[in-house]
Formats: structure tokens, sequence, C-alpha cells
């Protein structure tokens, strides 16, 4: 066995992580997360948009036998926490203040995208259990041997935070809102499940959006035209300037997914007077469609939940896909449909006193993320029998 730990994915070769579970759409897998596609992996990269200049130094462990790539994580040596939406700040405050050195930091994630999926990918046809410790302790002896601080696992499927806490990892939990399709028919059945004062609600507020002549069209494949990039990237970069100051992505960025994964993508797209005013992105993964960002460059009510929420609830229904993960935070999507979901990471730490002060803080969370999930539940839109059957 070979561990290797490489720096770009120009060293990685394409054909041998598709071999990897959930990185291509391929019939042996149940499950393909387009946010872990070699494709979307590298455009990150090659656009400039998570390369070391910005923060994100790639440090991807690979696992091989008899020069055959049988297991890997993506992750990168971080000089700051930005663009993780899992929040360590006030870790990093507290060890730097005791004396310590918080960056660099090891952190194993999508850059810039707050959504589920695997991190300890393993060959098909390899032990998955096998693979995922070795993967885990890699991690812990990497950290330590660099003298890092962390290292940091986040947005993990279940059986992965699991096998990460039995290596020592610590555990934490946040929570999204997640729309889930119990086989609707149609966006009026799930309207249907909803208590009649807030299925009265979204149903003006939907009418309410697309006042003013506007309309909402699905672009996806050979829509994806750089005229289309442009204009979306002007939203974003309105959009992404007021929220962040300084958008994370480049403009390259989406000319080369475009190119590398269009039929992966979806953009909603609102229309008035014969020019698009607004716009979302989706990556469609073969269970989930995962919404991503929106900008706009015309403010109208209620065009935002239009174009992120209920066109993605429209088009998960459709397309038979099981849920609709909506991004990091936001309360407001609670009555729109998207139900409290408890998200996972895990944590090594390696300095032994800052390990247990964050254990027990971490315990306290949980706790505290369990019953605002638990409080939000109760507050749902559905009626009764529809609420139970979301939990």
């Amino acid at each position: 066995m070979n561990i290797r730990i490489v720096s770009s994915f120009k060293e990685i070769d394409p054909e041998s992580w598709n071999r990897l579970s959930g990185t291509c759409h391929t019939k042996l897998d149940n499950y393909y997360n387009p946010f872990i596609s070699h494709a979307y992996l590298s455009s990150l990269e090659e656009s400039g948009s998570a390369v070391p200049r910005t923060g994100w130094q790639g440090r991807h462990v690979l696992v091989e036998e008899d020069g055959r790539l049988k297991a890997a994580t993506f992750g990168y040596a971080k000089s700051h926490s930005q663009g993780e939406y899992v929040f360590d700040h006030g870790w990093a405050d507290a060890y730097e203040r005791a004396g310590g050195r918080y960056y660099p930091k090891l952190q194993h994630t999508v850059p810039f995208t707050p959504a589920t999926g695997p991190r300890l990918l393993v060959a098909r046809d390899e032990s998955k259990a096998k693979y995922n410790a070795i993967l885990a302790q890699a991690v812990k002896q990497e950290t330590v041997s660099l003298n890092l601080s962390s290292a940091h696992f986040t947005f993990l499927r279940d059986g992965e935070w699991q096998a990460l806490e039995a290596e020592g990892y610590l555990h934490r939990t946040d929570q999204q809102f997640h729309f889930l399709n119990h086989g609707y028919g149609s966006h009026e059945d799930f309207l249907e499940t909803l208590a009649s004062r807030k299925r009265k609600a979204l149903r003006k507020e939907r009418r309410a959006a697309l006042e003013n002549g506007i309309t909402v069209e699905w672009l996806t494949g050979s829509d994806l035209t750089e005229d289309i990039w442009d204009q979306f990237f002007a939203f974003y970069m309105d959009t992404g300037g007021r929220k962040w100051g300084r958008p994370y992505l480049t403009r390259e960025f989406y000319s080369l997914i475009g190119e590398r994964m269009p039929e992966d993508i979806l953009l909603v797209m609102a229309k008035r007077g014969g020019r698009y005013i607004a716009g979302a992105i989706n990556f469609i993964g073969s269970d989930a469609l995962f919404g991503r960002h929106w900008g706009c460059i015309e403010d109208h009510p209620f065009l935002h939940f239009e174009v992120c929420y209920h066109q993605a609830i429209d088009y998960a229904i459709a397309n038979k896909l099981d849920r609709v993960e909506a991004g990091a935070q936001g309360e407001h999507k609670l009555a729109r449909g998207y139900m409290p979901v408890i998200t996972h990471s895990a944590h090594f730490i390696a300095h032994a006193g800052l390990r247990r002060a964050i254990d027990e803080y971490l315990r306290q969370e949980r706790a505290d993320v369990e019953a605002v999930g638990e409080y939000l539940r109760e507050h749902s839109p559905f009626r009764r029998g529809e609420q139970l059957e979301q939990d």
C-alpha cells in the first residue's frame, strides 16, 4: 500500500478518480454527487477559485495498491476559515489567545459548497470500512507530522462521521433545511399536505413573485452558453459582493463546469422585458438537487423565494429526486416546506487541551442543535399527520 499526498487535481487521473464510489454517473453506484466529481473539483482549482493564492492549498490523500487508486479524500491546507460554512472562528481565537497557532489547518470539504456528500472515497469493489479507517488515520498522521492544529471533515454522509469518530475525531452537528419529496406528483400535491393557511400564503407568494411580466426558465445542457454565463455571473457578482465583500468564484469557473458537466447543472433564470434579471444555480445529483447561490439585478417581492425554493421543488418533483438541499442556514425556508435536517462534521484536534475544551463545547452544542430542530419541526407548515411523516 502506498499513501501519497498531491497538491493538484492535475496529478490525479480522471479515469482512476471515477472508479471511486459516487464520483460519476454509473449503474454500479446508488448515487452520484456532482461536487465530488473530478470535473467539479478540478474546475475550482483551474479557474483560480480554490488555489494557494486564495488560501486553499491542495492536500489530496491518495491510497494506492499495485498502482491502482483504492481510496482518496480531497483536502486543503487552509490559512483562514472562509468559504466553509461550519464556523470554527471561536476555536481559532481561543487557541491563539492561549499562545497556539491555529492556522494553517487541514480542511476536507468541497470549497464554497455547504452540501452533504462523501468525503471518504473508496473504490466500488473495495471494503469501505477498511479504507475509511486508513484515510482517517492518514489525515491524523499528516496533521501531526506537519505540526498543524487540526483537521476537519465537513458535511459528511451518515456512516462517515461515525467512522471518523471511531478514529478519535470529535463529532459536530449543525442544521440545514431540505425539501423531502414523498413521491409528490406535482407541486399542488405537495401544497395539499400543508395547513390551509400556509398553503394559501404560498400560492399567493408564487403569484406575486411573477407579477410585472416576470417569467421563469430552466436552462441546462446545451442551453448553458457563454452569453448565459456572462449574465449569470453578473448576478453572482452583484449579490456576492454585497454578501461576502469578495465573491469566491471566478468567471472562468462557470465556463469550465459548463464545458465539463453541463447535464449536471440547472440554472433557474427569471426574465422580464426580454432580458434575464435574476438566476439561481443548482447541481443535479442522482437523488438530490443541490441549490447553491443566486443573484439578481432587479429587486422584486418574493422573487428570491420563487427562483431558489419553489422552482427547485418543482424540478425535484418533476424529475423524481428525493430531496432538495437548499444550502446553509435560513429559517425562512421552513415556511416554504423545507424541513430542518441535522448535518454532521468531524474534527481532529491535535492539542490535547484544546481537544478537551472543544469536546465539552460540542456536547452542549449537539444538544442545542437537536432542541432547536425539534422546536422548528413542531412549527412546520405541514398538517399534523403530514408533519409526523416529515419527521
